[in-house]
């Protein structure tokens, strides 16, 4: 492998991580072409992120319970996130208001809409928040709650503050996995409550999310099928899966294209 810089190392370890949940360092130190010091240099730079565990001889992934750093899910599947919020960005239009999560795909939305005028953001992302106040003309409302520092968000029982305020036109929110019985899905309790308070408040509930989450596990539901508008995610989504959520009436867009099932509902019976 020729020789890899900081970050590529970086990645390339969380990659690993992600797919076999534990690295050796000796294993690394070969691939990379490095000693096992730089290797070790490594890893304690991502522990220090919460990014992985340091181990005797190697590292695992964070636990599953923990959702994963926020660094770190913000570096999985960055380049198919980025592409589902270039997608989705031409949607907003200047002085909208909208609902962003905490999600990943929902910052990297974020990031494609700095340039809208008049833009009013209701978020409990505590990141989010903070790039769009240091590089957006945009009007950001953070309900409150509790720290939730895994997730970088607030969390909590946030109907009153949102209830009677006004309509939001969209909101778009990342999940952990959708279901055909549930609709769309967190791990967290707290945070698919705040999720469900948001998404009750908007007009239009859209779902953003890269393809692994299909097959992913969640708990939690803060939006019925019923209550989304349409879904985006990537091509790695299986077309009969594409179909089911057709015939529920829900149209899932790919990045690179859309495809649309009949069945879909108008948004003005929300």
């Amino acid at each position: 492998m020729p020789s890899l810089d900081e970050f590529a190392r970086e990645q390339a370890i969380l990659n690993t991580l992600n797919a076999e949940g534990r690295v050796v360092v000796n294993d690394l130190a070969a691939e990379f072409g490095v000693s096992a010091v730089t290797v070790r240099k490594d890893l304690e730079g991502l522990e220090r992120r919460s990014m992985l565990r340091r181990v005797r001889g190697g590292a695992v992934s964070v636990g599953a319970s923990d959702e994963g750093a926020f660094e770190m899910r913000l570096r999985h599947s960055r380049d198919v996130k980025q592409r589902i919020a270039r997608s989705v960005a031409p949607m907003v239009r200047h002085g909208d208001v909208i609902a962003l999560d905490s999600s990943t795909t929902c910052y990297y939305l974020a990031k494609e809409l700095l340039d809208r005028r008049d833009l009013v953001v209701v978020t409990n992302a505590l990141r989010l928040a903070m790039l769009l106040m240091e590089q957006s003309s945009a009007m950001v409302l953070m309900p409150g709650g509790v720290l939730r520092r895994s997730a970088g968000s607030m969390v909590g029982p946030i109907g009153d503050v949102l209830t009677g305020r006004g309509r939001i036109n969209k909101g778009f929110f990342g999940v952990v996995a959708i279901s055909t019985v549930h609709g769309l899905m967190d791990l967290s309790a707290e945070e698919a409550q705040t999720k469900q308070f948001m998404a009750r408040a908007c007009d239009q509930v859209y779902g953003v999310f890269d393809s692994s989450k299909v097959d992913g596990f969640g708990l939690h539901s803060f939006a019925s099928v019923g209550e989304i508008d349409a879904m985006f995610t990537d091509d790695g989504m299986e077309p009969a899966v594409i179909a089911q959520w057709g015939a529920l009436g829900v149209p899932v867009h790919v990045s690179g294209g859309s495809t649309e099932r009949p069945g879909r509902r108008g948004t003005a019976a929300r």
